[in-house]
């Protein structure tokens, strides 16, 4: 009965064109009182010797994580939580803002992609929470630099990267990064040479997003189905291997 209860409020919200606040909001708490209904029932009987297998000890051990965080964003009025969980079966993945029209959320893994002078591509950063991409430059930098034995000569990158605190960082180890400057456009016509660099860095980065659609078309890298954490990680290597 329960069940069917909940299902039915569930689908109320879900395909109702107008949700109030204190609509969704009267969901939720209801929602939240099932959980904990359940989840008083589940002590009695494990306080009666019964005693769950191992995957249901991480099942439960993520529902009762999912109904504290649940239950501090509905007791706080607030959309935004530490290390919100989206999914039961994989409590890892993390959603991931990205602002598009098509897909404003994702899920998944994010990575980001370094491509040296030789065509050899490497992941220096991988994780299922979300973070600023400019704050791998400096340590890729530096990996180049434990390998090779010095700097990068330049470095193509995104806007994104091209902050003060990257574009210092460059200068101060004579690296040559691509790009326009940052504050307002020059008003001096750009010279034959600084068009032919620029025209040749712009050139030479598409490596990378090339690198991406690749990946995708031709070796499925976005169409991975694994199930736990670590696997994830080794598919997206094996799958870079291909590159």
């Amino acid at each position: 009965m329960y069940n069917r209860i909940a299902r039915k409020k569930y689908l109320n919200l879900a395909k109702s064109k107008k949700r109030s606040q204190q609509k969704i909001r009267r969901v939720v708490r209801y929602m939240l009182n099932c959980i904990r209904r359940n989840n008083g029932y589940l002590e009695d009987f494990m306080s009666e010797g019964y005693a769950p297998y191992s995957n249901e000890i991480r099942q439960i051990s993520t529902i009762r994580k999912l109904y504290e965080q649940q239950l501090e964003m509905y007791q706080n009025r607030t959309r935004r939580v530490d290390d919100r969980i989206v999914s039961i079966q994989q409590p890892y993945i993390r959603p991931i803002v990205r602002g598009k029209t098509k897909a404003p959320v994702e899920f998944g893994t994010k990575f980001d992609l370094s491509i040296d002078e030789h065509g050899m591509g490497r992941i220096e950063k991988i994780s299922f929470d979300p973070y600023n991409e400019s704050g791998t430059l400096q340590d890729a930098c530096e990996r180049y630099c434990e390998r090779t034995g010095h700097y990068p000569e330049r470095v193509l990158v995104d806007q994104i990267y091209r902050n003060r605190k990257n574009r210092r960082y460059c200068r101060e180890h004579g690296i040559r990064m691509s790009g326009p400057k940052l504050g307002r456009p020059s008003t001096e016509p750009m010279s034959r040479e600084e068009r032919r660099i620029e025209y040749a860095d712009n050139t030479d980065r598409i490596e990378v997003e090339r690198s991406f659609s690749l990946s995708k078309r031709c070796y499925s890298l976005g169409l991975i189905r694994t199930k736990t954490e670590i696997m994830t990680f080794s598919a997206i290597s094996r799958k870079r291997r291909k590159w």
